[in-house]
């Protein structure tokens, strides 16, 4: 009895969502074109770190050569953002990596990913609007933080915030009424910021090629002592390293890349409108592309602007583009960068809040979240309820806390979920297309007698008999035929995870042991090969293994006669070594501990419950579920499990 029951448990954790692609019927209006899609992406992703990123890795980090960690640093999320718009061509639905993790590699991860996707939108959306509130506040000269510092403080240290913020608070439940009131009205407001932004973008790249320096890329030590001697008195100013346009080395251009990363965050946001867009299929992939391509564009401008009318040493990392244009003598040009700040953070502010109800009500509608949440508004089409109680919590928690600890935690679910989604991507492009019956097929099963109901499953099971191939040791490198099989399929899933891990515990070891390789410790050294050679076998494995032939408006592009097949093991192995390297080499203890107990708790709360006692019988004809992770009867039919 205990066996069964814990097999039962088992199963229940890995089951796999099958979503039906024959209708594209939805509770929310498809309202949004391609390039609202695109403006939604630029604006959530070129948020405020452009006008303050830049600086900080230019001083800290780069130098001049910060141009390169952008690049670098787009290369990483353009390899993301393809396997995001792949599965937006596969699962044009909404949900994003929660919904992607759910149909490829089970409910566990599926929801660890949602949980994880939650908290980040909420502290991200905390984080935005108190920095919204601080940037306006010193326009205008602190008046604000002044006023309630003096007559709301707080008085709980570490805790909460020194004083309630209510300037925060007011932002994100303005907004949150926003998006209540609809979906192309709220893209419409971000259209328009977004635009701002970009306008004062492009001023701030002319006008920094016109008053830049080249001299400022190829800088000596003679030219950093002299700027040392006219420097102002108690100012301070930055390293100088070796000079010319490398000042701290490749090693520094790395670590700025790492730093970059962040940068190109917020694009994952546009597959949350799987249901929204009018032809997701392709304007999903086109926005991602798209999106991504424009905000490298202007954070290099930027970077390369900045870096070439002041040298690197001498700039700001509070106020980097104003104190730029103030030492080229054009001081009235920081009201523009304020005015593009705002609206940049604005952008953000929308990018941040826009996907969480998107997130929430995808969960659920598959009873992983208490099923009110799942309710659309009939005028507005929107997840009302969602939007509601996620803008009350994240403006509860902009409202009382300073959130300079959970700054570090919000980036962990999104980059969990890039890690999550490489790697589906990679497993979903070898599996067999065992369970995609015709809609034909779908209208018998439903409305055919108890005969043709019969026929068909006897049909279905012979084709899937038909498809089962034993497994051999040949079979890793020489495989059958070139239609995926439920054996080949099942190799590139254990190839996966084993590649997987292995880049995992490299990972580790170069960030921890990076001393210790230097030195040509034997051990470490050894262990590193190994685990290289065992990702290369993996790689290999995976790529002799037969794809899907199935026909997408967008795949990741693919080279099938050679073995260097991009779109297979490196979008997948990339982001996560991506992750665990920055995760690893930050010393932030709290984090780490903070982040799985995040994680922790909200299986705690919620997850367990709903294994034991799965309401997926109440679920639309959208999806079914079994089980053993596979679908049982045609896409569109539900079978309510027994209790």
């Amino acid at each position: 009895m205990l066996e069964k029951t814990m097999a039962s448990f088992g199963k229940k954790l890995i089951r796999q969502r099958t979503v039906d692609l024959s209708s594209d019927e939805t509770q929310l209006a498809r309202c949004l074109s391609t390039l609202d899609l695109i403006a939604l992406g630029v604006g959530s992703t070129l948020g405020a770190g452009v006008y303050v990123l830049s600086g900080e890795v230019a001083v800290d980090d780069a130098g001049p050569s910060i141009v390169l960690c952008f690049f670098i640093a787009a290369v990483s999320s353009v390899l993301a953002g393809l396997c995001y718009a792949e599965f937006g061509a596969r699962v044009p639905k909404a949900g994003s990596a929660y919904l992607y993790s759910y149909v490829t590699v089970g409910e566990i991860w599926a929801f660890t990913t949602g949980w994880n996707l939650i908290l980040s939108y909420m502290i991200g959306t905390a984080s935005v609007a108190r920095a919204w509130s601080s940037t306006f506040d010193n326009i205008i000269g602190g008046h604000i933080s002044n006023f309630f510092h003096n007559h709301t403080a707080l008085h709980v240290e570490n805790v909460l915030a020194k004083y309630p913020d209510f300037f925060a608070l007011f932002l994100v439940l303005l907004l949150t009424g926003l998006l209540s009131f609809g979906v192309s009205e709220s893209a419409l407001v971000n259209k328009i910021f977004t635009a701002i932004n970009l306008l004062v973008l492009s001023f701030v790249i002319i006008a920094g090629f016109v008053k830049g320096d080249v001299k400022n890329w190829t800088l000596s030590k003679e030219d950093y002592q002299n700027h040392t001697w006219k420097h102002e008195a108690g100012s301070s100013i930055g390293r100088f390293g070796s000079g010319g346009f490398f000042p701290f080395g490749f090693e520094g251009v790395l670590s700025g890349a790492a730093t970059c990363f962040y940068a190109f965050v917020g694009f994952d946001c546009i597959a949350t409108t799987g249901e929204e867009a009018r032809n997701p299929q392709r304007a999903m992939p086109i926005g991602i592309i798209a999106s991504l391509l424009i905000c490298f564009v202007a954070y290099f401008g930027v970077s390369a602007s900045l870096t070439l009318m002041v040298p690197y040493y001498l700039v700001n990392k509070e106020s980097p583009l104003p104190d730029a244009f103030k030492a080229v003598g054009w001081e009235p040009a920081r009201y523009v960068v304020a005015i593009g700040s705002l609206c940049a953070l604005s952008t953000s502010l929308l990018g941040s809040i826009f996907p969480m109800p998107r997130v929430i009500y995808a969960m659920a509608e598959d009873g992983l979240l208490f099923r009110f949440l799942y309710r659309v508004h009939s005028r507005t089409k929107t997840p009302l309820v969602a939007t509601v109680v996620s803008g009350i919590i994240s403006g509860l928690m902009a409202f009382l806390f300073e959130l300079k600890d959970l700054v570090n935690l919000m980036s962990i679910g999104t980059l969990l979920a890039y890690s999550l989604v490489a790697v589906c991507v990679l497993i979903l492009r070898y599996q067999p297309d065992l369970f995609a019956p015709s809609k034909d097929l779908e209208m018998l099963e439903m409305n055919g007698s108890e005969e043709e109901k019969v026929v068909i499953n006897l049909s279905l099971r012979d084709g899937h008999v038909a498809l089962k191939d034993k497994f051999t040791w040949r079979r890793l490198f020489c495989p059958s035929g070139d239609v995926p099989t439920s054996i080949s399929g099942r190799i590139v899933y254990i190839s996966s995870t084993v590649v997987s891990l292995m880049i995992t515990t490299l990972c580790g070891i170069l960030a921890q042991q990076s001393a210790a390789l230097m030195q040509c410790s034997i051990g470490w050294v050894v262990a590193c090969v190994a685990l290289l050679v065992v990702s290369l076998i993996g790689t290999i494995i995976i790529w002799r293994q037969p794809e899907s032939k199935t026909r997408l408006a967008f795949k990741l592009p693919s080279m099938q006669s050679t073995w260097m097949q991009s779109s297979s093991p490196w979008p997948a192995t990339a982001s996560p070594l991506q992750y665990l390297g920055e995760y690893l080499s930050h010393d932030e203890a709290g984090c780490r501990y903070l982040g799985p107990f995040c994680c922790l708790d909200g299986n705690r709360l919620c997850h367990l419950f709903w294994i034991w006692d799965p309401p997926q019988c109440t679920r639309t004809s959208h999806s079914t579920v079994s089980d053993s992770g596979k679908q049982t009867s045609p896409a569109g039919t539900l079978r309510p499990e027994p209790r």
